[in-house]
């Protein structure tokens, strides 16, 4: 090969080699730490809205109205998707109140792997919490007792569905062995105080004094008002029985229906494409549920009631209903006081306790985690 060949063919080579090199992609430039650290914290961010929005939330327990299934201080896992996601209704930033007034969106709820079932533990936006959208209404958490179409009622505390005394599936009696209610304990020395530190080995907070110094009151379970029934100075544990008397029942739904909290008249739950008979007895049960949550005109007008201007004598609803109830029976304010959960303010079924945190339990912080708590099932 000629010299000139040699020199044409080393020019080509190296043009070649300097088109690699202008083709060749450039050095990416390392991420420093600080921008390595908030990639991480946007990745979480989103993340964690997605999964909140979709599949789960987290809530904390505020009131003692489900002791002592769950307890204050217990933070929960809510599952969206056991009845199905409900869509955003409203505009806001996540995890926070704030949220753009005045625009509703249109939403559904998509497909479940179930419905509500009774006994169920379930997380819904309060009814009766007046003036907010839907998913801006307070969180409330509580137990279905009734389902949509049963007729429900309280006699002394038991509650009766279709005229049937109501078991717990497992314990077959009126109550779970983790309700706890009022009762009286009726002693022989009325200058003996139920013993404090007995009390709390039992689970029982307080013992409160009576007008009659030979009765006291506590909150418990059926289980510890049995074990105090067996100590010396007992002599009867009785439970607390608040019976109907007029203008009672002005606090308690339907009103001045004459209800107790503890003796509560039947009460047909409604239910979707189920239609009732409206008559002026029951007409205080069902205006509300047919104004508020079918979004229906409904009126009396002496003896005959106004449904979107027309008179009518049924009603057939277009969704469920639920009936609830806390596990603490006297201290909860739940369906005997302000009435029916609809199924579109229902966010989703409480599944377990992930953390739990007594303020109360002791001055050091490690010892105000109930450790014996986390990770277990919601029953």
């Amino acid at each position: 090969m000629s010299e000139s060949s040699e020199r044409k063919q080393r020019r080509k080579q190296r043009a070649a080699e300097r088109a690699q090199r202008r083709g060749a992609p450039a050095e990416k430039k390392k991420k420093g730490p600080i921008r390595e650290w908030l990639d991480a914290i946007v990745f979480a961010i989103i993340f964690m809205v997605i999964l909140r929005a979709v599949f789960f939330d987290l809530f904390r327990i505020p009131t003692p109205s489900m002791e002592k299934s769950l307890l204050v201080g217990d933070y929960i896992v809510v599952s969206k998707i056991h009845y199905g996601m409900r869509s955003p209704i409203t505009l806001g930033i996540p995890f926070t109140p704030i949220y753009l007034r005045g625009l509703e969106l249109p939403w559904t709820r998509f497909p479940g792997f179930t419905t509500p079932k009774r006994f169920d533990t379930v997380v819904f936006n309060w009814p009766v919490d007046e003036g907010k959208p839907i998913d801006r209404k307070t969180y409330y958490i509580k137990r279905i007792i009734g389902m949509p179409g049963d007729t429900l009622s309280i006699v002394d505390k038991i509650v009766h569905v279709n005229s049937d005394t109501l078991f717990f599936k497992e314990t077959r009696e009126p109550l779970k062995d983790t309700m706890q209610h009022l009762w009286f304990v009726y002693k022989e020395d009325p200058r003996v105080r139920l013993p404090s530190a007995r009390l709390r080995e039992l689970g029982i907070s307080e013992a409160f004094p009576t007008m009659n110094p030979t009765i006291e009151r506590i909150q418990a379970t059926d289980a510890a008002a049995e074990a105090v029934a067996d100590w010396d100075y007992v002599t009867e544990v009785r439970p607390v029985i608040r019976g109907t008397r007029p203008n009672q029942g002005i606090s308690l739904y339907p009103a001045n229906a004459n209800n107790s909290t503890d003796n509560f008249a039947p009460l047909v739950i409604p239910g979707k494409d189920k239609t009732v008979n409206l008559t002026t007895e029951n007409w205080s049960a069902y205006q509300t549920v047919i104004t508020d949550y079918e979004g229906q005109s409904a009126s009396m007008d002496g003896d005959r009631i106004l449904i979107n201007g027309q008179v009518r004598d049924t009603y057939t609803f277009s969704q469920d209903y639920y009936f609830v109830m806390g596990d603490n029976r006297d201290n909860s304010e739940d369906s005997r006081f302000w009435g029916f959960v609809p199924m579109d303010h229902v966010v989703g079924r409480a599944v377990a306790v992930y953390f739990s945190w007594n303020s109360q339990g002791s001055p050091f912080l490690i010892g105000q985690i109930r450790g014996n708590r986390m990770f277990r099932a919601i029953q």
